[in-house]
């Protein structure tokens, strides 16, 4: 069945108002905590799927995203990097789609029509975008989460999330047209930000993903072991121990903490860090774009 740019499995499923959990790849996925944490639900339901782009190349340039060759028990098998939606259904809970989302680097308008009138189909009650960031936070501090649904303020008992901030200018991702157009569709438009500690840069961060899920389980009642805490424990004890042989990361720990401290108090984003903090993540930052 196809819908939009969507090629759909069928017959398609009949689904009871369905919760979108998305992520994006590459923004706003450091620590791959949206990549980690989709497939890590997927996995515990047992997820199917759904359809994914009919054809990909009309939104993604495969020079920068390659395709994968790999041997499967002994045969020779490629794949082509998509967009993917998988879903599950279920007695308890809303059923749920799991999207796993590309930045295009063309066609970008029918990309993101095309997920709008993929939701519009399907009848979709909420969309989820979960994702990570870089920030100055310390790794010995309760990660921080950020969102909002429907532009309001998140309250839930799993979990302090703080209303992010919207004074940021400049590039952005085109995905951003999915929620304008989710007001006009009458879904429910959620955000859930993880913001990691930029001086650990880790591949896979489990803390942050174990600070999604508690969030998310506030909404969906996902099972406790979900959460592998003591992955990202493990991680960030192993960060420790560095730090400790480091006087130089050692200080800036501690003035990472005392920003952290101070915010909490304050409840405000506007306390200024210092120079020398500054200084760091801007260093930091540098070595990312070299």
């Amino acid at each position: 069945m196809k819908v939009g740019a969507f090629e759909l499995k069928e017959p398609v499923p009949d689904l009871k108002e369905p919760h979108v959990i998305s992520m994006l790849r590459p923004w706003v996925d450091v620590g791959s905590v949206g990549s980690v944490t989709l497939t890590r639900l997927e996995r515990h339901f047992g997820a199917r799927e759904l359809g994914r782009l009919a054809r990909p190349g009309a939104f993604f340039d495969f020079t920068r995203y390659r395709p994968t060759v790999y041997q499967v028990e002994g045969h020779r098998t490629f794949t082509v990097p998509n967009t993917i939606i998988n879903y599950k259904q279920g007695n308890e809970g809303p059923d749920l789609l799991f999207l796993h989302m590309l930045e295009p680097h063309a066609n970008g308008e029918d990309y993101t029509d095309s997920i709008l009138e993929l939701f519009e189909l399907l009848n979709v009650k909420r969309y989820c975008r979960v994702g990570g960031m870089y920030d100055a936070v310390p790794h010995t501090r309760p990660l921080l989460i950020t969102g909002s649904l429907s532009g309001k303020p998140i309250d839930t008992k799993a979990g302090e999330v703080g209303s992010p901030r919207n004074t940021y200018q400049g590039p952005t991702t085109i995905l951003n047209l999915v929620s304008e157009g989710l007001e006009k569709l009458g879904i429910e438009n959620m955000t859930l930000m993880a913001h990691l500690p930029q001086y650990v840069q880790l591949e896979e961060d489990y803390a942050g993903v174990a600070r999604l899920l508690e969030v998310l389980r506030g909404f969906y009642e996902f099972p406790e072991e979900l959460l592998e805490a003591q992955r990202g424990q493990q991680q960030y004890q192993e960060v420790s121990a560095d730090v400790e042989r480091n006087p130089a990361a050692k200080a800036l720990v501690a003035r990472l903490e005392a920003y952290y401290d101070s915010r909490r108090v304050a409840t405000t984003d506007e306390s200024p860090l210092s120079s020398q903090v500054e200084s760091f993540l801007r260093e930091l930052e540098h070595r990312d774009n070299q």
